[in-house]
């Protein structure tokens, strides 16, 4: 994923395997923001998480590395 500098990244819920509740897993992509819930600002890209999709992250941090051995990234739900 190409992202420049301003870009828009969302986190966001989407029925599948491998999230913290079972059914549903965390989709990214490109985007614009229409009601930012909760967002950070890491080298000019905002990454943000959608009022509709707070349900998903509710009493949890999500940390987001990268994992240069898999070359990818790597999610992780902290409670709060």
């Amino acid at each position: 994923m190409e992202l420049g500098k301003d870009a828009y990244l969302r986190f966001f819920v989407r029925y599948g395997f491998g999230g913290h509740i079972p059914g549903f897993s965390l989709g990214v992509k490109k985007d614009t923001p229409m009601d930012i819930f909760a967002s950070a600002n890491l080298e000019g890209i905002t990454f943000f998480i959608e009022n509709k999709d707070a349900w998903y992250f509710e009493n949890n941090d999500l940390h987001v590395s990268y994992n240069s051995e898999m070359q990818e990234p790597q999610f992780e739900y902290k409670e709060k």
